[in-house]
């Protein structure tokens, strides 16, 4: 490497949000990078970005995310704080991000993958399965809203948002009997027993990229580069190649119930994909194994043939 790498004097700065799952990531970050190349904590600096989606009254407000501007609200001011250079590298969940990038910037590294699936959290149920008919389930998620709604019609499904903090108090406050948060997402905050239970991917499919961290950075930067590819997860790369191809495929956003999953198995890829009416009137699903290399155009293939089965309209009804 023939860059200068940072120094406690001119620290490399890390862009994220300043929620306590955020920071959790960009620590992460920070620590394996400081590992990578022997470099003490204090050789990087995080900063924390405002984001629209950061507005305490937006979130209060529980609001479709559709209405308040979809995967954008939460990474358009770090991304141009990295644009104009306040920032030199950004740390997201990648279930937040666009399939596309803006201009100038790149999104190449992604560390070794978490816990994929969803966690049914209640006060007073164990599972998915003890809750009572009419039970009031809280979610932001169209995704799980439709796969709930497809499995127990019989739940009423409310707008549920926030950190785990906040939604802990309104399930307390008795706004809903329950809700589901990300595994991954407890565990790197350390409440892991929050979960009542893992729900399994073949019960819930998880929404594409979950549980993956991804750190963005500008395209000409070469030091940010090959810092980067250093601590770069290969399998996790080869597996959202796949199914973020299948959510560009649909034209996918958190607008619309996707789910997506790839697995490897050796030098095998296994991608399995779902869309969903918003109802959960109507399920559809597709499984393809390919060759690892092949996974992004196995996304793009399932894309295809789940759009052709759809046909136009299929999700127009947005609960």
């Amino acid at each position: 490497m023939n860059h200068m790498l940072p120094t406690p004097a001119q620290p490399l700065k890390i862009g994220t949000r300043g929620s306590p799952l955020a920071l959790a990531q960009a620590h992460e970050t920070r620590d394996r990078l400081a590992a990578a190349f022997d470099l003490p904590k204090e050789a990087f600096e995080i900063v924390v970005i405002k984001t629209t989606g950061d507005n305490r009254a937006l979130i209060d407000a529980d609001k479709p995310l559709k209405e308040l501007g979809g995967k954008g609200l939460f990474t358009k001011e770090i991304e141009e704080a990295m644009l104009a250079g306040a920032i030199d590298i950004a740390v997201h969940s990648m279930k937040d991000m666009p399939v596309l990038q803006p201009a100038g910037l790149v999104l190449d590294c992604y560390l070794p993958r978490e816990d994929v699936r969803d966690a049914f959290v209640s006060l007073n149920c164990a599972g998915l399965a003890d809750l009572p008919e009419g039970a009031v389930v809280g979610s932001s998620s169209l995704r799980r809203r439709a796969q709930l709604r497809a499995r127990r019609p019989d739940l009423k499904v409310v707008e549920f948002r926030g950190n785990v903090q906040t939604r802990m108090k309104k399930l307390g406050d008795g706004v809903a009997d329950a809700t589901f948060l990300a595994m991954a997402g407890l565990r790197r905050l350390g409440m892991a027993d929050v979960a009542k239970a893992p729900i399994a991917v073949e019960d819930m499919l998880p929404a594409v990229a979950q549980g993956a961290i991804g750190i963005e950075r500008r395209g000409d930067d070469r030091r940010a580069a090959d810092m980067l590819a250093a601590i770069h997860d290969r399998d996790t790369g080869l597996r959202l190649a796949a199914e973020r191809a299948f959510l560009a495929g649909l034209d996918g956003s958190c607008e619309t119930p996707i789910a997506g999953l790839a697995e490897l198995h050796g030098s095998t890829l296994r991608l399995r994909g779902e869309i969903l009416r918003p109802d959960g009137s109507e399920v559809l699903s597709d499984d393809i194994t390919a060759s690892v290399e092949d996974g992004a155009a196995a996304g793009k293939d399932m894309a295809t043939r789940l759009r052709d089965r759809a046909g136009p309209g299929f999700f127009d009804w947005i609960a």
